[in-house]
């Protein structure tokens, strides 16, 4: 999403280093800021039982591991003028991938990319303001893609993000 802010290694290149093990305070750390990723570190603390100084570096740490990827906003498509959801299969060539996903990513609407095993390849959920914008951007835009094979658009009647367990 163009609204996360995603973590990057020290130096900005590259894949982030290893993830260093997780205990009991980070993974109440991780709850508590994806039920609420605008808790203050005041906060963050006061409900793990650290220091600010640890909650802030414990954060820091979880940013730098990539272990947290960016804070962003639960957004209700439908109230933001995007109406009409789909989940799209596409099944394309062997081994193309990263080329398929870089593309991907550069469509609008598009909020979630995947690569699965099964009867595709590929699982990708877009919104769009309406069916004429969801017809324009299959048939135009993910066809057009060469290594893109066939596509199968699952049309979304309602749907409902899962609040995190807290």
């Amino acid at each position: 999403m163009a609204s996360e802010q995603m973590a990057e290694s020290p130096g900005g290149s590259g894949p982030p280093p290893p993830a260093r093990p997780l205990d009991a305070i980070d993974l109440d750390i991780l709850q508590m800021l994806q039920a609420d990723g605008r808790a203050s570190i005041r906060s963050v603390a006061e409900r793990v039982h650290v220091s600010r100084a640890n909650a802030y570096a414990r954060i820091n740490r979880l940013i730098e591991d990539g272990v947290i990827r960016g804070f962003g906003a639960r957004v209700n498509h439908e109230r933001a003028g995007q109406g009409t959801s789909a989940y799209i299969t596409l099944k394309i060539v062997q081994n193309s991938w990263r080329t398929v996903s870089e593309q991907l990513r550069q469509l609008p609407g598009a909020s979630h990319i995947a690569l699965v095993g099964g009867d595709f390849d590929v699982l990708l959920l877009v919104h769009t303001s309406d069916n004429r914008a969801l017809r324009e951007l299959v048939l135009t835009r993910l066809q057009a893609i060469p290594e893109v094979l066939s596509t199968r658009t699952l049309l979304v009647f309602e749907e409902e993000d899962l609040e995190p367990q807290g």
